[in-house]
């Protein structure tokens, strides 16, 4: 079995996360899959942003939701990330357009262009003032490059089961992650989701509770585990038969693959 290699919010352990930069750095160490968390802006565009608020990766005052795609297009979101990058007189000149905020649809075009099969894991974030449109404008999207039926390289991951149930109703083509942080939540999940959803545990949670996944997997669920970035984990994951592992360092846990 070849474990799955996906780059969480990119190549993010090296480079600011969610930006096209980390993204294409992911892409060049040979991930076999991309994952980002999405937005929705206040003018109806999906964002690749992690935070509901803009205070820790682009140092400004604002929501997401209350923003539009053009006030984010003006900040800088890859500064924190090396912030005496300025003083390095020997660095290269960066291109800026690889640090600003990243629609998912741009995201979506890169993959497409690629002339190699590579996975998109989304995340959805929820609450979020914007409820099931943020699921409604991400299903419409996937249609658009006809990636909303089986076989698709996307995929659609949310804490949220109800988001995922959006999802499921208006494109039953679509995989299924189911997050989980907390054993008590599975307690719940497993009578309710789907015969062929993912479980998407943390991996945090599997060294807590050592017989979760067993119980998962015997359940008969496929795992995708997060965020996977240090041998021992990795081993465990192996272990367990983990279908990907999401992870902040592609080239390092591929190296470990001997990929």
């Amino acid at each position: 079995m070849t474990t799955q290699v996906v780059a969480h919010r990119g190549a993010s352990d090296e480079n600011a996360e969610h930006t096209l930069g980390a993204y294409l750095a992911a892409l060049e160490s040979g991930a076999d899959g991309l994952e980002c968390d999405v937005r929705l802006t206040a003018d109806g565009h999906l964002v690749c942003v992690h935070d509901r608020d803009l205070r820790r990766t682009a140092q400004a005052r604002g929501l997401v939701s209350t923003m539009d795609l053009a006030d984010l297009n003006e900040l800088d979101f890859a500064t924190w990330k090396n912030p005496w990058a300025d003083l390095d007189d020997e660095a290269p000149e960066r291109d800026e357009s690889l640090d600003r905020v990243l629609t998912l649809r741009k995201l979506l075009e890169t993959v497409a262009d690629l002339d190699r099969r590579v996975e998109v894991a989304i995340e959805t974030k929820h609450p979020t003032r914007y409820g099931g449109l943020v699921e409604r404008r991400l299903v419409e999207m996937l249609k658009d490059f006809g990636w909303d039926v089986p076989g698709s390289p996307v995929r659609v991951m949310s804490f949220s089961f109800t988001a995922l149930q959006r999802v499921e109703r208006a494109a039953p083509g679509i995989q299924l992650v189911q997050l989980v942080d907390k054993a008590q939540h599975w307690s719940m999940l497993r009578r309710v989701v789907g015969p062929g959803w993912i479980m998407g545990p943390g991996i945090a949670l599997l060294r807590e509770q050592p017989r979760l996944g067993e119980r998962i997997t015997t359940a008969g669920h496929d795992m995708h585990v997060w965020t996977v970035n240090t041998d021992r984990d990795l081993e465990r994951c192996l272990e367990l038969g983990v279908k990907a592992v999401i992870t902040d360092r592609p080239a390092y846990i591929l190296e470990r693959l001997g990929r």
